[in-house]
């Protein structure tokens, strides 16, 4: 046998199949008197007869169950007809006339032998008999059980502890619920006792009451008709807050977004500001004189932008490289000349590349002793008086290097243009020398120090300038102190002096630089 909770096998008390009919009928009818005896009636008597007719009419209850048997079990297979299961043996059918009946008849027919002997086999028969009655009554007992209540048999001890204790709680709670209406109704009952009591006893009193209940109904009808109007207010007050809230949201969306649009600007207008400083820096940095003109050395010969200067007997450098060469060289002197607003007295510069020339001015009033005349621009610009045209003597810087008897004026007037570029660096360097001492003389007391710091105490030019020769002492360099003329002559034959000459002139013009690129300097500072 199973446990109808929880599939476990269990096993029935020998006290169970040991019981006859008559202790069956007495333990069925005292359940059933007990359970009609307990129960108290809830309900009108009229249910409980409507009840009664139907039970009296109806067939007698049938329960149906199947209990699945253990495998090998030879009590369920001779049940079964020898192991073979049918499908109408899947329940029983019991009645209280037919506990004691089996019984009896298998015990006739068990006692009873064909031919009035007993043998073996007889007594194997009466054993399993035996315990086929034992199981029949067991099971007719459990239905039984299982059909006058909620709960099929049979069941183990630890399902039967569960259940009774869930039982006991439903039972608490039942009761906890009938206390609950027992108190309600007793209070209902005493209140409309005393309610009646005292309408009987005063009934001007319960008129006052009465009156007072409607007065008091009529002011809270006032009440509600106040809160109603206030309500409504409120609803409209919400309402009109709702859009001031939508509008603000709004505005504060739209202030958020341009917000943020400043903030880019902003941003992109920092970091523009941070690339533009660092530009600056760099080009503060940057010197435009010296990229502009680049003045080195390659062995013996100066060079400025790359192209030699000069020219050697095993060293042939070619016309075209020289001419370029003192193109860019005037070019250089003639920047550095407007950039100190500075102009040449006797001399006009033309820097045209290759080609470049110098014109002399003469002035044909002039005593031929005077060598420099005042430009005929610095002479309108001081008087008011018309001055004659000045006499234009056209120099060159270039030549061509044929030694042909028609070339030997082209060479001569480069010769004089050479040395008239010698006289314009001479008279830069002055104006330059002048231009500092007065600088110093007339600065304030404050920024005298940065002045004398900016200015040089030395000479500009490192080489002294004498007509058409330059050199002299130089500190560090050239202790003999021996000038070198810069004019070839007729064969070319001083070609080193030559280019020693033009070597020192870069050096002056490279001095000249260095002076312009440490005025802009100090004057960027001064502006910052």
């Amino acid at each position: 046998m199973y446990c109808q909770t929880c599939r476990q096998p269990i096993r029935a008390d020998a006290t169970i199949g040991g019981l006859n009919p008559a202790t069956l009928d007495v333990l069925v009818g005292k359940s059933i008197q007990n359970g009609i005896s307990q129960s108290s009636l809830k309900y009108p008597q009229e249910r409980k007869s409507l009840y009664d007719r139907a039970v009296q009419n109806g067939a007698s209850a049938v329960h149906k169950r199947t209990i699945p048997p253990p495998q090998h079990d030879p009590v369920s297979s001779f049940r079964n007809g020898g192991g073979s299961s049918k499908p109408d043996m899947s329940f029983i059918e019991i009645t209280q006339s037919q506990i004691a009946f089996p019984e009896a008849e298998h015990a006739d027919q068990t006692n009873k032998s064909p031919y009035g002997e007993t043998d073996d086999s007889d007594q194997k028969d009466s054993n399993t008999d035996s315990l086929r009655k034992s199981l029949l009554k067991t099971e007719a007992l459990f239905s039984i059980l299982s059909s006058r209540s909620d709960i099929d048999h049979p069941i183990c001890n630890e399902c039967t502890s569960i259940l009774i204790a869930g039982m006991k709680s439903r039972l608490s709670g039942a009761t906890r619920e009938r206390e609950a209406y027992s108190s309600f109704l007793r209070t209902a009952q005493q209140n409309a006792s005393n309610s009646h009591t005292s309408g009987l006893q005063s009934p001007a009193g319960s008129q006052r009451i009465l009156n007072s209940l409607y007065e008091q109904l009529e002011r809270t009808e006032d009440e509600i008709e106040s809160l109603k109007a206030d309500i409504n207010t409120l609803e409209d007050d919400t309402h009109q807050a709702d859009v001031q809230e939508q509008f603000f949201w709004t505005s504060r969306n739209g202030v958020d977004d341009q917000l943020n649009q400043v903030s880019v600007n902003l941003s992109s207008a920092s970091q523009s500001l941070t690339h533009d400083q660092h530009q600056l820096e760099r080009l503060q940095r940057t010197n435009v004189y010296n990229d502009t003109f680049c003045i080195g050395h390659d062995g013996s010969f100066g060079t400025i932008n790359g192209l030699r200067l000069g020219r050697l007997p095993n060293q042939s450098v070619e016309w075209a490289e020289i001419n370029a060469a003192w193109g860019q060289t005037l070019l250089l002197i003639t920047t550095v000349a407007e950039r100190l607003k500075y102009n040449f007295h006797g001399y006009r510069l033309k820097p045209q590349g290759s080609t470049s020339r110098i014109e002399k001015l003469e002035y044909p009033q002039q005593s031929p002793e005077v060598t420099r005349v005042v430009n005929s621009r610095d002479r309108s610009s001081q008087s008011g008086a018309p001055n004659p045209e000045p006499k234009v003597t056209p120099l060159d810087l270039f030549s061509s290097g044929e030694m042909a008897i028609g070339r030997v004026l082209n060479h001569r007037r480069f010769d004089n243009g050479m040395v008239a570029f010698l006289d314009c660096l001479s008279q830069l360097g002055g104006y330059v020398e002048r231009s500092s001492t007065t600088d110093i003389a007339t600065k304030p007391s404050l920024n005298k120090t940065l002045a004398m710091r900016s200015t040089p105490s030395k000479p500009v030019l490192p080489y002294k300038i004498q007509n058409d020769k330059i050199g002299g002492n130089k500190i560090g360099e050239d202790k003999n102190g021996e000038y070198y003329s810069i004019k070839l002559g007729m064969g070319f034959g001083d070609a080193e002096s030559f280019t020693r000459a033009c070597k020192y002139v870069l050096t002056c013009c490279k001095f000249l630089l260095a002076y312009v690129s440490n005025l802009e300097s100090h004057q960027s500072h001064r502006h910052t």
